[in-house]
């Protein structure tokens, strides 16, 4: 019995039970490559992003193709959502970092919150040098020099 009015029961994950227009911002973000809140730098081996999550902003459901790591520049607490449906909750010391690496055709598509009650500050590094082709980006998430 398919709910058409909730695209995700038929892959029978717990996101099925998400607020809908949730469920409609990841189906519409599946190839979205933003996978911070401004692009810093970026040459052929490597993009630089800066992530700034206000407390109860949300960034939103974005895909990693790349190797990549983070590290978070002040403590908080955020709530990550990731496409099989699973809510994670974290505790973020200063410096904390985390390493990821994908193999040819895989990915990680979810969307991070700041539930903290401060500033989340991040610097993503994506290495896209490697088996999967990078994401396209638009020209607004480039930090531009001459401004």
């Amino acid at each position: 019995n398919r709910d058409p009015s909730n695209p995700l029961a038929e892959l029978g994950g717990s996101n099925a039970n998400w607020p809908s227009w949730l469920v409609t911002e990841m189906l519409e973000n599946t190839e979205n490559g933003c996978v911070g809140t401004l692009l810093v730098s970026e040459t052929d081996r490597v993009r630089v992003w800066h992530l700034n999550l206000e407390p109860g902003q949300r960034c939103p459901f974005h895909r990693h193709v790349n190797d990549y790591f983070w590290t978070v520049h002040n403590s908080g607490r955020a709530r990550t959502y990731d496409e099989s449906g699973r809510i994670t909750e974290t505790e973020y010391e200063t410096g904390m970092t985390r390493h990821y690496r994908f193999a040819a055709g895989e990915y990680l598509l979810h969307s991070i919150e700041n539930t903290g009650d401060g500033k989340l500050t991040f610097t993503t590094v994506e290495f896209v040098n490697g088996p999967n082709e990078p994401l396209p980006l638009p020209d607004c998430v480039r930090f531009n020099q001459a401004a």
